[in-house]
């Protein structure tokens, strides 16, 4: 398997025979150009213009877009209904946590989440392997909370995403801290890449922290 982050909270997760892209986004919104890519599959964890541009991705994919159980092409997608807030929805609405199965490797993808993660919560989701979690603040989750995160959930692999990067809109960039301020919270240094590739038997024995590059 492959992960290639396309900036903010997108991804794409490409198995043996099945491409996963979540969270594609406005380009306008953000900053930069989202990539020309192809996928048979979409999530969207919440209905905002820098996270539910399904269509920016070709190929058709099925877009799964809110809680529940799914089977697509052999993937198996888990929905489980969160907040984009600390204050049940009030301000931002809802957020849907995605846990995919693909190619024997189970990945949790947060969304825009915005609060701590509650015991049931951490139950639905099990156990993870990968774990793609933001990490900027403001919107969502800040680089503490978001290390209470990972810590409640485990997973052996954590990619942060969220955050300010160089190139972004400033006025979205003012409000995000940078990926080092999570970094730190850690306490782990970070592998950094273009693209993770791994193989479900290959996943590391203790929490690796990975930074991607986005891609162009």
């Amino acid at each position: 398997m492959d992960i290639t982050w396309l900036g903010h909270s997108s991804f794409r997760i490409k198995g043996k025979s099945v491409t996963v892209v979540t969270d594609p986004y406005s380009s306008s919104k953000l900053g930069f150009k989202f990539p020309k890519i192809e996928a048979n599959i979409v999530t969207v964890s919440h209905d905002h213009d820098d996270h539910n541009q399904a269509g920016q991705v070709d190929g058709d994919p099925k877009v799964v877009k809110n809680p529940g159980e799914y089977e697509v092409k052999g993937v198996s997608i888990f929905g489980i209904p969160t907040y984009h807030d600390n204050k049940q929805g009030e301000e931002r609405g809802q957020n849907t946590v995605f846990v995919i199965k693909i190619d024997s490797i189970i990945i949790c993808h947060l969304g825009d989440l915005g609060h701590k993660l509650t015991e049931d919560q951490v139950g639905q989701i099990g156990n993870i392997d990968i774990l793609m979690v933001p990490v900027g603040g403001n919107y969502t989750i800040d680089a503490e909370a978001a290390a209470l995160v990972v810590a409640s959930l485990e997973p052996k692999v954590v990619i942060p995403m969220h955050y300010n990067i160089p190139g972004m809109a400033p006025q979205l960039a003012e409000k995000l801290a940078p990926v080092e301020d999570f970094v730190k919270e850690m306490g782990i240094e970070p592998v950094k890449d273009t693209k993770y590739s791994v193989m479900s038997d290959k996943l590391p024995t203790e929490v690796q922290v990975v930074v991607l590059e986005r891609r162009s």
